[in-house]
């Protein structure tokens, strides 16, 4: 076991992208999955319905339509099609308004009343250096930025949303919740900076590239990744758990898509004690518990606008999204949690089979949680929704505190890989020059515990495989990701 010139641990998004970099830089690459089949977050299944296929984790994609992992791959021209709905997120209201943000910017100000017009000066300059913003978010956060204008605008914008002065800038509970619940995509304290910087990401980017859903569910991108690993060589076992670093020793290289825990586990006292201490002190964030439905109708959203929407966030005002938000995070159980809400037939009409069609929902729980979220997340949703109850045919809940036995990577239902801290978010998971490589030789992290952090992009692991090829093999030129492109150039340079 473990003789190829790279071994891979874990097959998620990341160590997907890890792979596919290795892989055409000409090197024999094996990817190891304890799971019988791979893809981590990106995996899909028909839970109720042999017609009718869930996202078990992930299901809309911001960063796999901006990320310049995913730019160079290029999802589209390997089959793959990005859904776009016309409203990117909606926010629906206790009053029973609710604040849409639309693919078009003008569409979205013109309804937002006084605050159409601070949207549109927050959100323009960065949509107007959007792949630079992109590209600095998702970078190793290891050097000064190549376009300080875009820098700067995402800075003050981050300073802004991030602390108490948000509520300067925005005025009406719409504008304020609409901003909020994109926040809270980072499960953690609300105001921090680390949240701001993530409403201002993904917020600029639902009136740009979007907040698209793959046609037919997310694990076609795991499909197409694995299609472009294998036709370069690369090899996948699955079933096969890696507990023990030794079990690939005669591999030159190894990357470790896992968080820390598992890097630990399997490393063991190999590593030295000073870095497994600073891993065994890495923070794990609040919890995700999952629910699924099968349902017989679209959601009957009492603000009928919301059901043109790709992603719904459940949570109230400005003020209640915090509160719930800080009480989680300090390990609190919320009465009304924050939930996140997808009907992915809105986009992807394929998705709805024989009159059935999938519901996909997340709720913020404390980490390690071990309340059933079934009841509560279908409450949160018909008190948007009145009548939604009877249109469910089945439904399947995964508490956060089992979340990490489906998928280790997510330590008590932190499907984040680690809390979202401004201090973890630069520094993850160890304080180190270089984040991706371990002080173990030829051994790296390459999973969303590392820069740039949790969302699907393939940055974490084609970061680290960058790192690894330039100090391992000496190969410094990245080789091509578009489709159809040889790998020749590369190869010999080592």
């Amino acid at each position: 076991m473990g003789k190829a010139d790279v071994a891979i641990v874990g097959t998620g998004p990341n160590g997907l992208a890890a792979a596919v970099v290795m892989a055409r830089a000409g090197l024999q690459v094996e990817l190891f999955e304890a799971h019988h089949e791979i893809g981590g977050g990106l995996r899909g299944a028909a839970l109720f319905d042999d017609d009718v296929t869930h996202d078990v984790c992930a299901a809309v994609h911001p960063m796999a339509a901006a990320s310049r992992f995913f730019r160079e791959f290029d999802l589209a021209s390997r089959g793959v099609r990005l859904r776009q709905p016309e409203v990117s997120y909606a926010h629906p209201l206790p009053d029973g308004t609710a604040a849409l943000a639309y693919r078009d910017l003008e569409a979205t100000c013109a309804r937002l009343g006084a605050d159409g017009e601070p949207w549109r000066r927050m959100m323009t300059p960065l949509l107007a250096r959007s792949s630079a913003v992109v590209d600095l978010v998702l970078s190793p956060q290891r050097a000064l930025p190549r376009d300080l204008l875009g820098a700067i605008a995402f800075a003050k914008g981050a300073l802004s949303h991030g602390t108490r002065l948000g509520r300067r800038s925005l005025t009406t509970e719409a504008g304020r919740a609409l901003l909020t619940g994109v926040a809270a995509h980072a499960v953690g304290r609300l105001p921090s900076l680390a949240s701001g910087a993530i409403a201002l990401l993904l917020g600029h980017l639902a009136h740009g590239s979007g907040w698209p859903l793959p046609e037919g569910g997310s694990s076609r991108i795991a499909e197409v990744l694995a299609a472009d690993i294998v036709a370069h060589g690369g090899t996948f076992h699955t079933g096969q758990k890696i507990d023990d670093l030794r079990q690939l020793q005669g591999s030159k290289v190894v990357l470790f898509d896992t968080a820390p825990k598992g890097l630990l586990q399997a490393a063991g006292d190999l590593l030295p004690a000073r870095y497994a201490r600073q891993l065994s002190r890495f923070r794990y964030g609040a919890g995700a518990a999952k629910v699924d439905f099968l349902v017989n109708a679209p959601i009957p959203w009492r603000h009928p606008d919301v059901g043109l929407a790709g992603t719904v966030h459940l949570g109230g005002t400005q003020a209640q999204i915090q509160r719930q938000e800080n009480l989680t995070a300090a390990g609190i159980a919320a009465s009304e949690p924050f939930v996140l809400v997808v009907d992915p037939a809105v986009a992807d009409p394929t998705r709805a089979r024989n009159g059935k069609r999938p519901v996909w929902a997340y709720a913020h729980v404390p980490n390690g949680s071990s309340l059933d979220p079934v009841a509560m997340v279908q409450a949160r949703i018909e008190r948007y929704a009145p009548g939604f109850g009877d249109t469910v045919i089945a439904s399947r809940g995964i508490r956060a505190g089992d979340y990490e036995t489906y998928n280790p990577n997510y330590v008590g239902g932190d499907i984040n890989g680690g809390a979202v801290t401004l201090k973890q978010s630069v520094l993850r998971p160890a304080p180190r020059v270089d984040p991706y490589r371990t002080p173990l030789q030829g051994v790296y992290l390459c999973s969303a515990s590392a820069p740039p952090g949790p969302g699907v992009h393939g940055m974490s692991g084609y970061l680290a495989a960058r790192s690894a090829l330039r100090r391992e093999f000496g190969i410094r030129t990245t080789p091509s990701l578009a489709p159809g492109r040889s790998d020749a150039s590369v190869r010999g340079r080592r």
